[in-house]
């Protein structure tokens, strides 16, 4: 089964809490689903789980996926809690057969929201990017968000998007619109081409997510449209918030850096276009853990740089885009 279950979606990471320490409520429902699952308890399964997760995940269906998870790698002989994130359990989960990653995402009554079975694999830490890195985007863009402090990079306090960016354009008065701001395209940002930062293999295209309105948020969906990109040296790049359906490659594509990706939009967590970029050392934001991304040779503010890594209040341009 390629993908056992994968209804782990984006709940809540781009705000991240970060623990070691296995908290009561997912012990206790780790070891009665780990239980139920033994048994093969359906019913008692589905019990755990969120009124979304059961309109998600019929038991009928469910039913055919326990089925196939035992045929393919039998029962569950014990399992270890690794570390939770944004409400999000991660056990190393040993089968008959296979050694798992188990993920348990729970809501604030304490139901299973989210479930995810993958084979386990702890990579290492990245500490900085050793693929070359260019610009995402054309022209001068700004950066509202980057740094390795708090005051200036909010991001710090994420594991996966500690050394993140988010990207922006201002006019000469400072203003990112022009007009009343009150629709998508009065932003200079929305709607402008964005290229793939490096050579790699595209491993997730997420499209479809409805642009925001100017102001408002997607609480459901957080990163929006987004494409992940894997590179040679098992670097990810991930690019967020893209415009609805404009996102132009496909999970699986081999691309080289600077091949059109898609264009800036504001879907999910976003209140106005904007690129969000971040380094991290696996494709699974749930578990990753980030890395800072420096980039060959680029101008800031007004001054070519080379290997660098932009801070908030830098106004960014590649200085060479060859396509």
């Amino acid at each position: 089964m390629k993908n056992i279950i994968s209804l782990l979606a984006f709940l809540s990471i781009f705000n991240v809490a970060f623990s070691q320490v296995e908290k009561a409520n997912y012990k206790q429902i780790s070891t009665k689903f780990v239980s139920f699952y033994n048994d093969n308890k359906i019913d008692s399964i589905e019990v755990l789980f969120s009124p979304e997760m059961k309109a998600a995940l019929p038991i009928e269906k469910f039913t055919e996926v326990v089925a196939g998870l035992k045929a393919q790698f039998g029962t569950i002989k014990n399992f270890r809690f690794v570390r939770e994130r944004n409400a999000t359990a991660l056990y190393e989960t040993f089968f008959d057969v296979s050694v798992m990653a188990m993920t348990i995402n729970l809501n604030s009554q304490n139901q299973i929201a989210g479930l995810l079975f993958k084979p386990y694999s702890e990579a290492k830490p990245i500490e900085r990017n050793t693929t070359a890195m260019r610009l995402p985007f054309k022209g001068e863009w700004n950066v509202t968000w980057g740094g390795d402090t708090k005051e200036l990079n909010y991001h710090v306090e994420s594991v996966a998007q500690k050394n993140a960016f988010d990207i922006l354009i201002f006019d000469k008065n400072g203003s990112t619109h022009k007009g009343s701001g009150q629709t998508n395209e009065d932003f200079y940002a929305f709607d402008k081409e964005l290229y793939a930062p490096c050579d790699g293999e595209v491993v997730l295209v997420v499209d479809g997510i409805k642009d925001n309105t100017p102001g408002t948020t997607n609480p459901i969906y957080i990163p929006g449209n987004t494409v992940i990109i894997k590179a040679a040296n098992g670097e990810f790049a991930f690019l967020a918030h893209f415009k609805q359906n404009s996102i132009v490659v496909k999970q699986g594509q081999k691309i080289k850096s600077g091949d059109l990706l898609g264009r800036c939009g504001n879907s999910g967590n976003s209140t106005e276009a904007h690129v969000h970029f971040h380094l991290q050392n696996i494709e699974d934001m749930n578990i990753a853990i980030g890395a800072k991304c420096f980039f060959g040779q680029i101008k800031v503010n007004g001054v070519i740089k080379s290997d660098y890594s932009p801070v908030k209040g830098d106004v960014i341009e590649t200085v060479k885009i060859s396509n």
